[in-house]
């Protein structure tokens, strides 16, 4: 796959019938295409953060009950991850920009009748965890619908993959802390059954923008034709689990990949129990209140905007391997050792904003190497199959992190989580699968051997 100028299409062929998609749009359309996906990008990540705020807000202060809103946050999460893992065939069936148009819109019905049924007093606990789980199912294709987008809309705008990629890292992030801020005023100004209505419609916009505006001048799959029975990616000759394992023995044979997902995996869960145990409880140890650890966290995410936005405008011509390899240098080991020595909190943010920049540069790297190595037919199967796999450890962060603090300490879990990031962060410099990361192949393979 080309990265500036080549043709790169999501499926193995188009209709005779169906809209032509030539290159590259005209400029302006360029532009609007470009924004239309950003853009759905960002409403859709909104949404979601605040659904990640506004739903357990809700439950916590209509039931009262810790347990009943730590069974519904899991409620939403693990389908999620399922669900992300097992939607690359459908999306590859439908195409991704439809797919992530029609599960938005039913994400919007199915957040929207969570406040009307509390509105009517016909709400249930059971009833909303099981809404709460449908909404999580839906959350995890829609979103692997939109990324599994990227190298058509690098193709539609003419932009190298790492611009495309960094901005949507920037996007992603800016997005998640406007939402994370916002959601809680909202909250506060409106409460939690308006937010959710707010939820609704963010998902809704997001289904405008991709199914009006992009989902027109994007390939679509084709009908198989005679003969085609056992093509390569042929979506109605292969049974939905064939199609699945097609993504997994592609990734199988990737190494890098391979390599990448699993790395990401493990740091993801250091990450997790950094954020959800380790700096609340050191924000309590140390006499801090919620809005310094509020101000750590956003230092963090501030900066990783700007890394992110370094990527989009150098990225194509940073070396990747030595980049991604400096990126977690700073982003990992610094970070939870300045809380192990709980220096004076300006020390702290200045780490922090250093980390941040090392993790915004990350996310656009492995973006592009992972859509430029994928043969078309299997964009969404293997960025489904790949997100998933490095999602699988998340939820078992925060029990990581608790059991390193009752057996080690705060300072001794922050160190042994340090020195467990600073082993993972050492994996690409001795290891020979993540050297293809500097290989930039010309095109995509179009079938699968």
């Amino acid at each position: 796959m080309s990265i500036t100028s080549r043709r790169h299409p999501t499926c193995e062929a188009t209709d005779m019938n169906s809209q032509p998609s030539t290159d590259q749009a005209p400029g302006s359309r360029r532009v609007r295409l470009f924004a239309a996906w950003a853009g759905a990008d960002v409403v859709s990540v909104l949404g979601s953060r605040l659904a990640a705020l506004a739903i357990p807000w809700f439950v916590l202060t209509t039931t009262g009950s810790a347990g009943q809103t730590g069974l519904v946050v899991m409620a939403q999460l693990a389908p999620m991850v399922v669900t992300k893992f097992l939607a690359g065939p459908f999306l590859d069936r439908i195409g991704p920009a439809r797919g992530a148009s029609w599960l938005d819109v039913a994400s919007a019905v199915v957040a929207a009748i969570i406040p009307t049924l509390h509105a009517m007093h016909l709400l249930t606990f059971p009833t909303l965890v099981a809404l709460v789980t449908v909404l999580g199912a839906l959350r995890g294709p829609a979103d692997a619908g939109k990324y599994a987008l990227v190298p058509e809309v690098a193709r539609l705008s003419g932009q190298p993959l790492e611009r495309v990629t960094g901005v949507a890292g920037t996007t992603e992030r800016l997005a998640s802390s406007v939402g994370a801020a916002g959601g809680g005023l909202l909250i506060a100004a409106a409460g939690a059954p308006n937010a959710i209505i707010a939820t609704a419609a963010g998902f809704a916009l997001s289904a405008a923008l991709i199914g009006l505006v992009l989902r027109p001048h994007t390939n679509v799959p084709r009908k198989q034709t005679r003969g085609e029975t056992n093509a390569p990616g042929a979506a109605d000759a292969r049974s939905y689990l064939g199609q699945l394992a097609d993504g997994w023995s592609f990734v199988r044979r990737e190494p890098v990949l391979r390599a990448i997902a699993v790395m990401v995996a493990a740091t993801n869960m250091i990450d997790q129990a950094w954020v959800v145990v380790l700096v609340p409880v050191w924000a309590t140890h140390h006499g801090h209140d919620s809005g310094s650890v509020g101000l750590a966290f956003g230092t963090m995410t501030a900066s990783a905007i700007a890394g992110s936005l370094i990527a989009a405008t150098v990225g194509a011509r940073m070396p990747r391997l030595a980049t991604y390899s400096a990126g977690y240098l700073l982003a990992g080991l610094p970070r939870f050792a300045v809380f192990a020595l709980d220096p004076s909190m300006p020390v702290i943010l200045t780490v922090l904003a250093i980390a941040g920049i090392g993790s915004g540069v990350l996310n656009p790297i492995i973006s592009a190497v992972q859509f430029e190595r994928t043969p078309a037919p299997l964009v969404s199967r293997v960025s489904s199959l790949v997100t998933a796999m490095a999602w699988v450890l998340m939820p078992f962060g925060g029990l990581l992190g608790a059991q390193l603090l009752d057996r080690l300490g705060l300072s001794g879990a922050f160190y042994a989580l340090g020195a467990a990031y600073l082993l993972a962060t050492l994996a690409p410099l001795v290891l020979p699968s993540f050297r293809a990361m500097n290989d930039r192949p010309s095109r995509a393979l179009e079938t699968v051997t």
